[in-house]
Formats: C-alpha cells, sequence, structure tokens
C-alpha cells in the first residue's frame, strides 16, 4: 500500500506556502510533516486540520496508490 499526499504539496504551492508554514498554521508537529513526506499514514483528525485550513476536501490531498508486483497490482 502507498500513500501520496502530492495532491497537498501541489496545493501548498497554489497557496504559496511551505511545509514550515503549514505546520506552524495547523499547530503539526515536524514528525507528522516528516511522515506525511515519506508518504506514510497520518490520522484522519491531522487530515481534517489541513482540510480545515486550506478549505479544501480528504481528496484534495491524499490519493491511495496501488503497487504493482510484477504484472498485477496490489
Amino acid at each position: 500500500m502507498a500513500i501520496s499526499y502530492n495532491g497537498l504539496w501541489k496545493l501548498l504551492i497554489d497557496k504559496s506556502m511551505n511545509k514550515t508554514d503549514l505546520m506552524n498554521e495547523v499547530k503539526l508537529s515536524s514528525g507528522t510533516i516528516a511522515k506525511m513526506s515519506k508518504g506514510e499514514p497520518v490520522s484522519m483528525l491531522v487530515l481534517e486540520k489541513i482540510c480545515d485550513k486550506l478549505d479544501c476536501d480528504f481528496g484534495d490531498l491524499v490519493h491511495y496508490e496501488r503497487e504493482k508486483v510484477g504484472d498485477r497490482l496490489e
């Protein structure tokens, strides 16, 4: 299983923000930002706080990418 936060990173660019701005405005820890940067899961509460601040939906932030094993997706 792979989680992509590319939508969030693109949204930050569109809003002229960086990860530090997001961390400060949403009151996220550097560990949470690090997890997201590595494509690791974070809590729904974290995503909810980000959505509230950036006026968006979960689908704007995160995308599930299936991992390819051989010739098939798992």
